[in-house]
């Protein structure tokens, strides 16, 4: 193996600036994520709950074998485990793919990629520890619940919400490559 004309076999090159946020934003939701789960699985006994505005939102320590509003809960659990683990690590390894082709400029598409990228590793890591997702954030009106969700689930809605509004604007980039 022949060195560098230095006498280094290797030579470490700083990350590009795009992939430090990756790793800083997505590290970040993945990190808040985690600790809050912890919070909740330590403090609040499953099926409590702790009023926070009363009549709009709760804490609610739930846990989701399913995916989004319960999709496939009642399924068996190796089945259960088996695509949503499967669905996890594609969304995930396609979620680098495109971030990896972003062109330079489109920050706030690197923003939605980047949070959805936190919010599906968050997940990711609770099915791997639990088989299941631990959810805690409960918001309704009267007797009308929207399915409880967790800080994960919520940097996939808001990444997801900008690719939305990015796409409605028309600033996704084109793929002429």
């Amino acid at each position: 193996m022949r060195g560098r004309p230095d006498g280094n076999l290797l030579t470490l090159r700083p990350l590009p600036r795009k992939y430090l946020l990756l790793i800083t934003v997505a590290g970040a939701v993945v990190l808040l994520d985690q600790v809050t789960k912890a919070l909740v699985l330590h403090h609040l006994p499953l099926h409590h709950s702790v009023p926070v505005v009363p009549g709009f939102f709760d804490l609610t320590h739930v846990h989701n074998p399913g995916g989004a509003f319960g999709f496939l809960a009642g399924q068996d659990a190796v089945l259960r485990r088996s695509v949503f683990l499967l669905a996890s690590s594609a969304a995930v390894g396609l979620i680098l793919y495109f971030y990896h082709r972003l062109p330079e400029g489109q920050r706030w598409l690197g923003a939605a990629l980047t949070l959805i990228l936190g919010g599906a590793l968050g997940n990711l890591i609770d099915r791997l520890r639990f088989g299941k997702v631990v959810d805690f954030l409960d918001v309704y009106l009267g007797r009308y619940h929207w399915p409880a969700f967790n800080v994960a689930d919520s940097a996939i809605t808001v990444g997801i919400g900008i690719f939305l509004v990015l796409m409605m604007m028309g600033r996704l980039p084109d793929d002429e490559k």
